[in-house]
């Protein structure tokens, strides 16, 4: 039990002496534990909007269309025809909801038919929804202007303000829907307007027509089937793992593709959001890196006289060299401590209160059909890996007084 006791004790002294070390100039300290505060202040903010804005994409994407995974007939994403739409039924909805990680289950019947009302005519996409999983999917109950309330929604459609106005139309008002339905079959029916719906995107404003999914397939002949059945999981990361063992219980005839698949031209977006944001942290990396490493010797340059001295009073040169790899250390950890700290707060109010775009960053937001919003992420992760990245960029600064003292002799000439 001894030599345990002496190193602990040991440790602790060398501790002790690192701390002690870094205020016999606390200006100095002070001034390096500041650029690194601000440093990662700057850093953990970048990185959560970076997240931020990822999550927004993925969620208005994903969320407002095909869900992390989605199951279809096989040929129907090529074709997007009512001819690839598959049979479904509770009890295939409620195999796939029963899976590990299935947060919403969501089938639709989606096609486009021509809209009239007076002598207006607009063709616009179809979608036949199941009112109650839809808004749990996409809370589209919350855009419900004026009309019919969700709950009570069985039959008319819920149209978009934007494609209400063009059409002339208002709630209580009666619309001729005329497409193609299963299989060749006409499709025609007056449909009576059950409410308004109000995005902020003007292009879900424009176009957004919504039938009962019940409705839909009495409409377009197609009893009994969908077009798609989309999957919302609790972690999106879990997609591809979600996407086999769906695979596994919908059998054959099916396929089932992850949203990476779906729209990879989104994944394109996320990237390219990703590059840019990388190249802003390298720079302020560089920026820490320096500013550690450039206290770390100063420190070693002032002391040069004093490591030879207690090297030649013979403290060993392990533990001289530990000394100063603790005060880099501290260092770095102080200021990103203090950075991280100091951001949670901000952080956490920014992302209950999304800063809210205007002018041209707004039109360019809504031409991407996304909310002109810029979102901040309060993912624990964001903090940790700049304490982890910052600890690391001091721990290679060490590295500096850790070979001078290596290399020093007990000699002034």
């Amino acid at each position: 039990m001894a030599p345990a006791v002496t190193t602990a004790a040991t440790r602790g002294l060398l501790f002790r002496l690192a701390w002690r070390n870094l205020w016999r100039n606390p200006r100095r300290t002070l001034i390096a534990c500041a650029s690194i505060f601000f440093a990662v202040f700057l850093s953990v903010l970048i990185s959560s909007t970076q997240v931020g804005q990822n999550q927004l994409l993925i969620d208005t994407m994903v969320g407002f269309s095909t869900g992390h995974v989605q199951v279809h007939g096989a040929g129907y994403w090529e074709k997007r025809s009512l001819d690839q739409s598959m049979p479904a039924d509770s009890t295939l909805l409620s195999g796939i909801a029963a899976l590990p990680g299935v947060d919403h289950v969501v089938p639709r019947l989606e096609t486009v038919a021509l809209i009239a009302h007076g002598n207006v005519t607009k063709v616009v996409p179809v979608f036949g929804v199941e009112p109650l999983r839809e808004d749990g999917m996409t809370g589209f109950g919350k855009r419900l202007e004026r009309g019919t309330a969700l709950a009570a929604w069985t039959d008319g459609a819920l149209v978009g303000a934007g494609l209400a106005r063009m059409l002339g139309a208002n709630v209580g008002d009666t619309l001729v829907l005329y497409g193609q339905g299963y299989q060749g079959v006409t499709a025609a029916g007056l449909i009576r307007v059950a409410g308004i719906l109000a995005y902020p995107i003007p292009d879900m404003n424009n176009n957004a027509f919504f039938l009962t999914l019940t409705e839909a397939q009495r409409t377009f002949a197609a009893e009994g089937r969908v077009t798609s059945i989309a999957v919302m999981l609790a972690d999106q990361e879990t997609s591809d793992a979600a996407a086999a063992a769906i695979r596994a219980a919908v059998g054959s005839g099916r396929e089932v593709m992850t949203w990476r698949a779906l729209m990879p031209e989104l994944v394109q977006a996320i990237n390219a959001n990703n590059g840019g944001t990388v190249i802003m942290l390298l720079i302020l990396y560089i920026v820490i890196g320096f500013g550690i490493f450039s206290t770390v010797v100063m420190m070693t340059t002032e002391r040069r006289k004093e490591f030879r001295m207690v090297i030649a009073l013979g403290m060993r040169r392990g533990r001289l060299a530990l000394v100063t790899v603790i005060e880099a250390v501290l260092i770095a950890l102080t200021g990103a401590m203090a950075g991280i700290i100091g951001s949670i707060p901000v952080i956490l109010w920014l992302h209950a209160h999304p800063v809210v775009l205007g002018g041209e960053y707004e039109k360019v937001m809504l031409a991407y059909g996304m909310e002109p919003i810029l979102p901040f992420s309060a993912d624990p992760l964001v903090f940790w890996s700049q304490a982890l990245i910052v600890g690391t960029l001091g721990i290679l600064s060490a590295l500096y007084p850790v070979v001078i003292v290596s290399r020093m002799t007990t000699s002034t000439k």
